[in-house]
């Protein structure tokens, strides 16, 4: 059985499910000609009126592709389309705003707003459906890497659940190194790759043994080399996804420390990466305040003392443990 009868089968129709577009369109003959169009070629068509209904759509349903008049009464296309593309939820989807406005302003204005194509007024149904198929297999390119790093997720959170005394770390250090993030003034691009890292940074603890790994104990050397193999066995484990490009240094370099005792590379000063360094700074805290069956979890004050005795004997940035402390440890904290 060939993969298209595999779709036709599981969708239960004589085609695929080649993807749902949303056609937004304030005038009724408009949208009747494209969803008749694009319905012979097997998509899902929705058509509505104005961009109060398409945010409404999209919002209860994302669509594959929007296709967005621009000149409507209310929002206009050029709002909708920087209304998707501002949230991270809808932000990847593509948008192709069909217009009748010829302007390079336009054009420009519209590119600024987020918008992945145009087509202008009267268009070419030729022209359409191609760009539609264009857009559409990016689409599901995107889609496939979302899913690939969706696993490697669950496949993280499925390992610090083998864990009881673990249990909330990844949601600690994702949550911990945000607020440091915004403390000293990154983008919010930046904090969303500190939040992925500190889901992801232990994720080469798949490959370390059960044995090793939910030691009640504290390990021997022996042990405590083969668990630093958790860094490298994670960096490969995301290597070949382009969407964790960014999250590879964290969680390699995480147990690095800037006076060159840390490991994989014993890395010094600031060649260890700057993502890095905060998930390292936050993961340490963490450690401190959580009770493991080796030791109890010391108190917040005391934990950021810790940080800040490390940091004046060199492991950590000081700048970036002093400013951890002041929003974890406020005043009061026992």
């Amino acid at each position: 059985m060939t993969h298209s009868d595999l779709a036709r089968e599981s969708s239960g129709s004589d085609r695929p499910r080649l993807g749902r577009i949303l056609v937004v369109d304030d005038i009724e003959a408009n949208r009747a000609l494209v969803t008749a169009l694009l319905s012979r070629d097997g998509y899902q068509v929705e058509a509505v009126a104005d961009g109060r209904a398409a945010l409404e759509s999209v919002r209860c349903s994302a669509p594959d592709l929007v296709l967005l008049d621009v000149m409507m009464p209310g929002p206009s296309g050029f709002d909708v389309c920087r209304a998707l593309k501002s949230d991270a939820h809808t932000r990847l989807i593509p948008v192709v705003l069909i217009t009748a406005l010829q302007q390079s302003e336009d054009r420009v204005q519209g590119f600024d707003a987020g918008a992945d194509d145009f087509i202008c007024k009267p268009f070419n149904a030729h022209e359409l459906r191609a760009r539609v198929r264009s857009l559409l297999r990016i689409k599901r390119y995107t889609d496939d890497l979302d899913s690939a790093q969706s696993v490697i997720l669950s496949l993280a959170m499925t390992i610090e659940a083998r864990d009881r005394y673990t249990e909330g770390h990844c949601d600690r250090l994702a949550r911990y190194a945000s607020m440091l993030g915004r403390r000293i003034n990154l983008s919010d691009e930046d904090i969303a790759v500190l939040t992925r890292g500190g889901y992801l940074h232990d994720i080469g603890k798949v490959g370390i043994p059960d044995s090793i790994l939910l030691k009640p104990d504290r390990l021997t050397a022996e042990e405590h080399v083969i668990m630093q193999d958790h860094v490298a066995i994670g960096d490969r484990l995301c290597g070949e996804l382009r969407s964790l490009r960014q999250v590879r240094p964290i969680i390699r370099h995480h147990h690095e420390r800037r006076d060159g005792t840390g490991y994989p590379d014993q890395l010094r000063g600031d060649e260890i990466p700057l993502f890095a360094q905060i998930i390292g700074i936050v993961d340490v805290f963490d450690a401190l305040t959580t009770e493991r069956p080796y030791k109890a979890a010391v108190t917040t004050s005391r934990a950021c003392d810790e940080l800040l005795g490390e940091a004046s004997r060199g492991l950590h940035r000081r700048d970036l443990v002093e400013a951890f402390v002041s929003i974890a440890c406020l005043p009061g904290d026992q």
